[in-house]
């Protein structure tokens, strides 16, 4: 995600040594559960205590949505495929905002009802731990996004021909029912009907489309493991251009026709962009990719949807570059908690320094030193990036600027080709999972052969403005 244009709030510190103590504890409390059967309310992160939930693991959603532009009435079904990982008389799901109307659990009307944003059903017949089960549920309405700590909007935000889609940290449950949390990944398909001549751009690859009775209908499909807030179904008039890199890689771009002429030089630089990561970050991780440019003024910022980013406006050149990386760093490798944040964006951060001084522009040494020559009082330094403190934070300047100050520190510890190793092995290690801070520092001391721990302590979780290197 680029920095949103409202600048969030701040501040609270953690030391290195408590970040195992709190990844150990989030994991603890992940999947399972309140007492007795009944899974719990959240997936356990501190910052977002309700996203995602605990008791079971979705391995598929099939989402089936119809969407009228003029009324903004979204009718939909979403199958949810999943494995109880306790046993089960009750379980939640996110969604907020829409009237359900029905919910079967393995073709079994199930009991339901809404407790904020959680939709909580009760099975005729208790799950069995590791059954393997499937939730359908039917609702509609007329979908708003949510307001996040830091004032920004995400989810589903209308625009004035459909709707600009992006979840971060929490959307997701503002159009499908959802296990929200970035923890659990599944795959997707999307079955998206429009009004003709408006196009539905989802994530992954597109399947085919027809148009019928003054309606057109996508079906897309995202095979590799995704969290639910980078899944898109974004609508509008768009300019659609489709083709494949010399990789294999089936390329879907999108664009708002306002934005064409803007966008056009710097969306034709994708393939060189994805080529130059896959060499520094390991092979691009999915079998699609491509741009959403869209036309939403009110929105401030772009979002690395998986496969293909969404861009509220025409992205420079940087954006791109750092909505790709996000690819390998965020998307394919997630966080465990939204703590670890600067694991995305400090990584996609750095990878646009990387790409200026490869491609002619000024060193990442020297990004870092005019970083590091703002006063004491600067925002840069306002709470360290490893932990943020609060929801409200994680998308402010420490979290992306500092972030990747800190890869840089690294950087220059390690030298260039330990440097380029890690990164490398972060990437394709990790590959459609998740990782931490904590296993971030063991692969970089196990690679290097060095003790690094005093490193990260002072860049990713000491306040105030560190001591010059």
């Amino acid at each position: 995600m680029t920095p949103p244009r409202r600048q969030p709030a701040r501040r609270r510190t953690a030391t290195l040594a408590t970040v195992p103590v709190a990844v150990a504890a989030l994991l603890g409390a992940a999947g399972p559960a309140a007492p007795g059967t009944t899974g719990a309310p959240g997936a356990g992160d501190p910052y977002f205590p309700l996203s995602g939930n605990g008791g079971y693991d979705v391995r598929h959603y099939d989402l089936t949505l119809g969407y009228d532009t003029g009324s903004r009435r979204l009718d939909g079904t979403a199958v949810l495929t999943a494995r109880a990982t306790q046993e089960l008389t009750r379980f939640d799901l996110d969604l907020t905002g829409l009237k359900v109307t029905a919910v079967t659990v393995d073709r079994a009307k199930a009991a339901f009802r809404r407790d904020g944003q959680e939709l909580v059903v009760t099975p005729r017949h208790a799950l069995r731990r590791n059954q393997e089960f499937r939730v359908t549920v039917a609702y509609h309405g007329a979908p708003e996004p949510v307001t996040d700590p830091d004032g920004s909007t995400d989810g589903w935000i209308p625009t004035d021909d459909g709707a600009f889609v992006a979840g971060q940290p929490q959307g997701a449950m503002t159009w499908f029912p959802a296990n929200g949390h970035p923890r659990d990944k599944a795959s997707y398909d999307f079955t998206v009907t429009v009004p003709k001549g408006r196009t539905a751009v989802a994530n992954g690859v597109l399947l085919g489309q027809r148009t019928a009775h003054g309606k057109t209908t996508f079906h897309w499909r995202a095979t590799q493991p995704m969290a639910a807030y980078l899944a898109t179904v974004t609508i509008g008039k768009f300019q659609v251009e489709r083709y494949t890199t010399r990789d294999g890689i089936q390329v879907y771009n999108a664009v708002d026709a306002r934005e064409a002429r803007a966008a056009a030089p710097v969306l034709k630089k994708l393939p060189a962009v994805l080529e130059w990561e896959s060499r520094l970050f390991g092979p691009y991780p999915f079998e699609a990719a491509g741009s959403i440019v869209d036309h939403a003024p009110d929105v401030g910022y772009a979002l690395e949807t998986q496969t293909r980013p969404v861009y509220d406006s025409a992205p420079d050149l940087d954006t791109l570059v750092h909505e790709s990386a996000h690819q390998w760093f965020g998307d394919s490798v997630s966080v465990t908690a939204w703590q670890d944040i600067w694991l995305n964006e400090g990584f996609a951060t750095y990878a646009e320094w990387l790409y200026t001084e490869q491609h002619g522009g000024r060193s990442a040494q020297r990004t870092f030193d005019a970083l590091y020559a703002r006063p004491a009082s600067d925002d840069l330094w306002a709470y360290p990036p490893g932990d943020p403190g609060s929801g409200a934070r994680i998308f402010g300047t420490p979290v992306y600027a500092r972030g990747a100050m800190a890869l840089h520190e690294l950087r220059r510890a390690v030298g260039d080709r330990d440097f380029f190793r890690i990164l490398r092995a972060w990437a394709t290690g990790h590959r459609g999972g998740h990782g931490t801070t904590a296993q971030f520092v063991r692969l970089a001391e196990r690679t290097s052969g060095q003790q690094l721990d005093g490193l990260f302590h002072t860049w990713l979780y000491t306040p105030g403005k560190p001591d010059r290197p």
